[in-house]
């Protein structure tokens, strides 16, 4: 059985030094990886980076990250992605990492995603270049999301897991105004993870959304923005057939 805690939005700050690491340090005797999906900072600085980098250095459990839309904010994405690895964080973007856990070859597969909304409700690559240019970005995060899931396969691993910021599907949404479901995620990233499998997927960003929801394609989705779990993680668990056997 695979543990699989989850976290995003936690918005850390320069006055956050130390908030989470006492729940965090209790994550070896709960989980085997701690999942990051994203809005790590408040703006998207180095100096915010380097307070959630603290707080999940030297963990004994690996961390897996993608950032969010608050950590581009302050157009400093590459430090922050620098000083998150200098904590031994692997941070991905279009990318995937193989972890050993619990006997087990795990693959998580991440991009930050974008916006672009779901079926009845979505954008198109037509028009203004700004309108194309805006789906081409979400299209190609969501082309990324699934060439790193392929991988993953290639490499045999057991389970896969993908890990988002943006949402995959409107499920999780529920809860947040209907009108701004657009700006919270896209079908694309649901179609890449369906195309090519996965026994999860992990997003955030939508704060009053829900935490359970279900692609088409049947993969499980877990909104984990700390405003829905209302707690510093929560834990998913995976047997190695990929089905969950309850979470807390």
């Amino acid at each position: 059985m695979i543990r699989v805690a989850a976290v995003g939005d936690i918005h850390l700050g320069p006055d956050s030094a130390g908030l989470l690491r006492p729940a965090f340090d209790t994550l070896g005797a709960c989980a085997d990886v701690l999942l990051l999906a994203g809005d790590l900072t408040r703006h998207g600085t180095a100096a915010e980076a380097r307070v959630v980098a603290a707080e999940v250095a030297g963990l004994p459990v690996p961390v897996v990250a993608v950032l969010g839309n608050h950590d581009y904010q302050s157009d400093q994405q590459e430090a922050v992605t620098r000083e998150l690895r200098a904590a031994g964080v692997h941070v991905l973007e279009g990318e995937g990492v193989t972890l050993r856990l619990a006997g087990t070859t795990v693959g998580v597969a991440g991009t930050k995603g974008f916006c672009g909304g779901f079926a009845g409700g979505s954008g198109s690559e037509f028009g203004e270049p700004e309108m194309k240019a805006f789906i081409r970005y979400t299209r190609s995060c969501a082309e990324g999301l699934g060439r790193a899931l392929a991988e993953l396969r290639a490499a045999d691993c057991a389970l896969r897991i993908a890990l988002t910021h943006f949402a995959p599907v409107p499920d999780t949404l529920a809860g947040e105004p209907r009108e701004i479901y657009p700006f919270l995620g896209s079908y694309l990233l649901a179609e890449a993870m369906d195309e090519q499998g996965a026994d999860l997927a992990v997003h955030g960003h939508a704060h009053l959304g829900t935490e359970h929801g279900m692609t088409a394609g049947g993969i499980r989705v877990r909104n984990v923005a700390m405003p829905v779990i209302d707690r510093a993680f929560a834990v998913y668990h995976l047997a190695p057939d990929g089905s969950e056997a309850g979470s807390g």
